[in-house]
């Protein structure tokens, strides 16, 4: 067994549940552009952190010099019948993202690709060789580089799909100066539908491809730091925290197997969540309740005003 195909094997036993390898190289020209356009035509509304590093955020050997391979993971978080596939318990109560019901997928992925680097470099022949980790806050292109390396494409809704596992997929990345052997990038593309653009609540879907992240409910009730306009506070409806529609409904996602994975805790009582009494809460509260949350980066001010939006939804109707 070479080292490539045992780095695969050492990934899928730390809990992964896809794996692939690609080049350190740029990603294509095309993808670039279409980022660039993205970014210059503000439809990356107000999350200014994507503007900064460009250049490495394409390129991965910008991160890491002399960067040769990326080694690029995936792990399922599709709840199924343990968890309860409805993303609340009750009528009154306000929905939350299903990758936010799991723990904070971003120390628990650190953790297994820290493993993974110390297991290839304990198994490469060379003196000396370098890692860098990347779970989602790096800026790097991850969908783009997953693509290429196999673990799915890019379908009409800008999320990586996994013609197998779906699309409820935590993504993490290990750059590295060893070189390894490159999978085949992965060919099937999105059956365009357009099941994803036709569900979304506010319209940040279009036919030709674009998203705006003005319009999009993960961005207004995660990332959006100042209060919701009008027009998509009212079509936030009871969602707490994020929004799936665009993956719920992809014909990948309705046959794609829940997690497996029992290392990865899922919290029930995240369904439970009754809007009227978040305004009540104070920081311990929340601070508490949120500790192992992805959740807990959003602030208590904020998951208030998202409450008080499905509140107000709620009352009317």
């Amino acid at each position: 067994m070479n080292l490539t195909e045992a780095t695969k094997q050492k990934a899928i036993e730390l809990g992964f549940d896809v794996v692939g390898i690609t080049s350190a190289e740029p990603i294509d020209s095309v993808q670039t552009e279409e980022l660039r356009n993205w970014l210059g035509t503000g439809r990356a509304a107000g999350m200014s952190f994507m503007h900064r590093n460009f250049a490495s955020r394409i390129n991965p050997a910008g991160l890491l010099a002399g960067a040769k391979s990326v080694i690029c993971v995936g792990l399922n978080y599709k709840p199924g019948p343990r968890e309860n596939l409805s993303g609340r318990a009750r009528a009154s109560c306000g929905r939350i993202a299903n990758y936010a019901l799991w723990e904070d997928y971003h120390p628990f992925i650190k953790k297994r690709l820290r493993t993974l680097a110390r297991f290839i470099s304990d198994s490469a022949e060379a003196d000396k060789c370098s890692f860098k980790i990347c779970v989602d806050s790096a800026p790097l292109a991850e969908r783009a580089l997953a693509q290429r390396a196999g673990l799915g494409f890019i379908g009409t809704n800008r999320m990586l799909i996994n013609p197998h596992l779906g699309l409820q997929i935590f993504l993490g990345e290990i750059i590295t100066d060893i070189k390894l052997d490159y999978d085949t990038p992965m060919t099937t593309r999105c059956a365009e539908c357009n099941k994803c653009i036709r569900a979304c609540p506010t319209g940040a879907l279009d036919c030709a491809g674009n998203f705006d992240a003005n319009k999009c409910i993960s961005y207004l009730t995660i990332e959006h730091k100042g209060q919701i306009p009008d027009e998509p506070a009212r079509k936030i409806g009871d969602r707490l925290f994020g929004c799936d529609e665009c993956i719920l409904v992809c014909p990948y996602n309705l046959n794609a197997p829940p997690c497996e994975n029992t290392q990865l805790r899922f919290f029930t009582g995240y369904k439970e969540i009754q809007p009227d009494s978040v305004l009540t809460w104070d920081k311990a509260r929340f601070d508490g309740f949120f500790a192992d949350s992805s959740i807990k980066r959003l602030g208590l001010e904020r998951f208030k005003r998202n409450a008080k939006l499905c509140l107000d939804n709620i009352e009317t109707g």
